[in-house]
């Protein structure tokens, strides 16, 4: 028999299927909206619950329709990404060693997109 702790999806997951759903439909989206565009099998309540989370976070705004709300992404999927890889920069306290491991660990191409990001203009 299976446990349903083991037909769990990992964690974020879902977060990240409602935000692609949340960004493919282009407008605010109700919970029922979002639950058809996801055809998983989630229950309404589900939905609804990661929205609420979501939005706890300030990743999406909601407003009122009707009884309830429709929800709208905050910033694109670029955006939340950025947004990320500062929240993980701010949890540690040593930025210098935590930025030069991640330049470290870049690419030939991403580095030299970075550099001329970090170019001023006068110098490209």
């Amino acid at each position: 028999m299976t446990d349903a702790k083991d037909e769990r999806r990992p964690a974020g997951e879902l977060e990240a299927s409602v935000m692609a759903a949340l960004w493919a439909a282009g407008a605010p989206q109700t919970p029922g909206q979002v639950q058809l565009s996801l055809g998983a099998g989630l229950a309404r309540t589900t939905v609804t619950t990661i929205l609420s989370r979501l939005h706890d976070k300030g990743v999406v705004d909601r407003r009122r329709q009707g009884r309830g709300y429709a929800y709208v992404p905050v910033q694109d999927a670029q955006g939340l990404t950025a947004r990320r890889m500062h929240t993980e920069l701010d949890r540690d306290g040593d930025r210098e060693t935590v930025l030069a491991r991640f330049v470290a660990q870049l690419s030939p191409d991403d580095e030299r997109i970075l550099r001329d990001l970090l170019e001023p203009p006068a110098e490209r």
